[in-house]
């Protein structure tokens, strides 16, 4: 658990990339949520989400992604999760956060998305 890492990236046109490695849960979703509100005081809206290497997702670390999708969207961005591992993308269902995330499996279609490009 002591294995929990967060790196974030700027892409192209204003996108930028958050990859997480490890479980997201009731002793890590504050360090992602610190992490999408520093990104949010630099007015980085458009966040693509790597979620490749995140073994297990609980409800605080899904409630991190409830709670920023709103202000994300409200000015003008998204947040588009790529590569969820079966488990993970299964939470996801369950909770419905399916039908409000772009769940995709590639950065290039992810960003095109968020740019319209």
């Amino acid at each position: 658990m002591g294995d929990f890492q967060i790196n974030t990236q700027k892409l192209s046109e204003g996108v930028t990339s958050i990859s997480i490695k490890g479980f997201l849960d009731a002793y890590t979703y504050s360090e992602f949520e610190q992490t999408i509100n520093n990104l949010f005081n630099q007015k980085q809206y458009k966040l693509v989400v790597d979620m490749s290497n995140v073994d297990y997702i609980s409800s605080a670390g899904a409630g991190v992604f409830i709670g920023a999708i709103g202000l994300a969207q409200e000015n003008n961005g998204n947040i588009i999760i790529i590569r969820p591992k079966p488990g993970v993308k299964e939470v996801f269902d369950l909770l419905g956060l399916s039908q409000i995330f772009t769940i995709t499996n590639n950065l290039e279609s992810a960003i095109k998305t968020l740019t319209g490009k």
